[in-house]
């Protein structure tokens, strides 16, 4: 058991700033730690770093190709860098150059950090708002990809990245989000995490949607279903015994993320269990469209990315469980 079985959620930081103190953290353990930005150091939260280390800190400009490959040409050369912009820039703008200088060849440590990913950026629009960089990120071969969903997490998976050679894709949010967990937690790449235990089905998540579904599962407990939650972090290597347990003890599973249903986590669950163990499964996501403009709540209202909608799901998985 970890963080909450009480559901009494406060809020925390976003995990972007999370992951802009860790990084200062990590800065001061290891020299070899460098950081490479793309003109968004006050959104990135990288521009503490720049302040602390400045002869660590390379400044691309808006190019975020370019910062790519400055990376992948310092983790050549021995150094762990990070690479950080708006995952929609960084993923999208840069990806010929993630999959040439950083998938491709062996041996490049390179850490890409996504900030500001999914539509929880709300007034900035669609243009600024990632929603493929998971089916994106999971496609580079080799790529390791994690979606920590509160600041206590996030904190933990930067130095855990630093510490895993090989390169890394970390996705951040903007908004500040619910504290999960407890101070002291401990971490591990590609592996799971039991919230809150149940017997009905399973809710697994990541980002900002394992709040939503502690949420859920209280919304539910209240009908009388019981629902398990558990937070996936590690979007790839998926934690395949995690999910295997989910199927056979609950026989149902619903899977909640701010990104596109097609390519997203709730697809490599699903393949998952369809070797494994197939079992009842329904999916919260963004449904094959961009978003629009507005406020956090009212897109996250609008596009099903609420406790509400994963308490719906969680029903429709146990009516067609039987």
């Amino acid at each position: 058991m970890a963080a909450t079985t009480k559901f009494d959620l406060k809020m925390g930081a976003a995990t972007r700033e999370a992951f802009g103190k860790a990084l200062v953290e990590l800065g001061r353990k290891n020299k070899d730690v460098v950081v490479c930005d793309a003109d968004l150091s006050k959104s990135t939260m990288v521009h503490w770093f720049a302040k602390e280390f400045p002869e660590r800190f390379v400044s691309c400009g808006i190019a975020e190709a370019n910062m790519v490959a400055i990376g992948a040409g310092l983790a050549s050369g021995g150094k762990i860098p990070f690479v950080a912009s708006f995952s929609v820039f960084v993923l999208n703008k840069g990806f010929e150059q993630l999959r040439v200088t950083a998938a491709y060849p062996p041996g490049i440590n390179l850490k890409v950090v996504g900030t500001h990913s999914g539509i929880s950026i709300g007034e900035d629009g669609p243009s600024q708002m990632s929603i493929e960089d998971l089916a994106l990120a999971t496609a580079l071969p080799g790529f390791t990809v994690i979606s920590p969903c509160d600041e206590v997490s996030m904190t933990a998976f930067v130095h855990l990245a630093a510490e895993h050679f090989g390169p890394v894709f970390l996705r951040a949010g903007r908004p500040k989000v619910p504290v999960v967990y407890n101070a002291g937690q401990k971490f591990e790449i590609g592996k799971a995490i039991e919230l809150v235990q149940g017997k009905d089905v399973t809710l697994i998540a990541h980002g900002l949607m394992v709040a939503e579904s502690i949420r859920a599962a209280e919304i539910l407990d209240g009908e009388g279903i019981s629902a398990r939650v558990v937070d996936m972090p590690t979007i790839k290597p998926l934690d395949l015994e995690a999910i295997r347990d989910a199927a056979t003890r609950t026989g149902a599973i619903v899977v909640s993320e701010e990104h596109l249903v097609d390519g997203g986590l709730g697809v490599k669950v699903a393949q998952a269990v369809g070797r494994m163990h197939p079992c009842v499964m329904e999916f919260v996501g963004i449904e094959n469209t961009y978003a629009e403009s507005g406020t956090p709540a009212q897109l996250l209202e609008k596009y099903g990315l609420t406790a509400a909608n994963i308490a719906s799901a969680a029903r429709r998985a146990l009516k067609r469980k039987g």
